[in-house]
């Protein structure tokens, strides 16, 4: 493989909403070009007929099975691998590609989408899922973390924290890094339908969510332990995040609201002008001076805060898209940097404005 020539993408886990997305953002991808993409519920099956909006792209491609894709990463010398695949079956799927590829002598560098690789003990993920870890032997060689709080990756692989973590964690990690606020902030989040997956539930059904807006799981979300462990890493600082989240009667994109006291008293500006320092070097990320809307990023990797301050309480809104930068957007920002490649290649198309 030559530095001008495609590096071959692999999708696991192919089906769903994340894998979709991938799928779209490979399309225009300068640098990474799709070689396989798995389900093991649909192989051989049209990609087109689980997603007819990208006929246009795949209308020849098929979905492969696991032996296949394995075949192919282990007779490839490098590859990108992308997971999509559910909680508690990303492990099983990564760990067994991986074994077979250290024996080909193949090096594929992962991207786990899932929750699988989060934590950095198999203690943590059981804690919190509430099965055993299938891999646990292997959550050493995964770093969690969003791509604008870690510049250096001291492991082969990346575990992307998830949408509503990648909103939360942004708007965040500059407050507890700053020391502007103490560790415990007040998270209230809004969601989209397409981040509780495919499969129809009862949340997700038109009808229930169309026109309302309601939380669930107050307090205890399985997203607060994952946030807390990536802004410990981020900051060093053990902080407390009091979340709750909202289904919103939109399909695409998340909206957060982080509050917490001040330990000295600053106005908007100056906590607008902290923000913008903070994330200078970042180019998917822009502090606005007006209140982000979900329109201004959706389907796009893009992510914008805003905040206001009185003197004594400190309120960051941050906005992303839950599929792109949330998820397949992310997992891309974090393959383009793991190959050497510029950190926006493929990611900077902007948002259409109207949904």
């Amino acid at each position: 493989m030559t530095k001008s020539s495609p590096i071959p993408a692999v999708v696991l886990g192919g089906t769903g909403y994340v894998a979709g997305e991938l799928l779209r953002l490979l399309t225009a991808h300068p640098h990474f070009q799709l070689a396989a993409v798995m389900s093991d519920s649909q192989p051989g099956e049209p990609v087109a007929k689980a997603f007819p909006h990208l006929a246009a792209a795949y209308g020849e491609t098929r979905f492969e099975s696991q032996s296949d894709v394995q075949a192919l990463v282990c007779g490839t010398p490098e590859c990108a691998v992308f997971s999509a695949a559910p909680h508690g079956v990303s492990a099983a799927l990564i760990d067994s590609l991986l074994n077979a590829a250290a024996q080909a002598g193949t090096r594929p560098r992962v991207v786990d989408i899932s929750a699988d690789f989060r934590f950095r003990s198999a203690a943590q993920y059981e804690a919190v899922y509430k099965h055993a870890h299938d891999a646990p032997a292997r959550l050493q060689e995964f770093t969690c973390a969003v791509p604008e709080h870690l510049r250096k990756l001291d492991t082969p692989h990346v575990a992307h924290p998830g949408c509503f973590a990648t909103a939360t964690l942004l708007a965040s990690v500059p407050l507890l890094a700053l020391g502007l606020t103490p560790p415990v902030l007040f998270v209230t989040g809004i969601t989209g339908s397409t981040g509780a997956g495919r499969k129809p539930i009862e949340g997700t059904h038109h009808p229930l969510r169309q026109s309302d807006l309601y939380s669930y799981n107050a307090l205890t979300h399985r997203h607060a332990p994952e946030v807390a462990a990536c802004a410990r890493a981020a900051t060093g600082i053990e902080a407390e995040f009091a979340f709750v989240p909202h289904s919103g009667p939109f399909a695409r994109g998340i909206h957060v609201t982080v509050q917490a006291p001040l330990k000295t008293s600053a106005d908007t500006s100056k906590v607008l002008a902290a923000l913008r320092e903070f994330y200078a070097g970042s180019p998917f990320v822009r502090v606005t001076d007006t209140a982000p809307r979900v329109k201004e990023v959706a389907t796009t990797n893009y992510a914008h805060l805003c905040a206001a301050a009185n003197g004594r309480t400190v309120a960051v809104m941050c906005v992303v898209d839950n599929l792109n930068k949330g998820a397949a957007g992310g997992a891309v920002q974090w393959m383009n940097r793991m190959f050497g490649l510029p950190e926006t290649a493929g990611l900077t198309a902007c948002a259409p404005g109207w949904m």
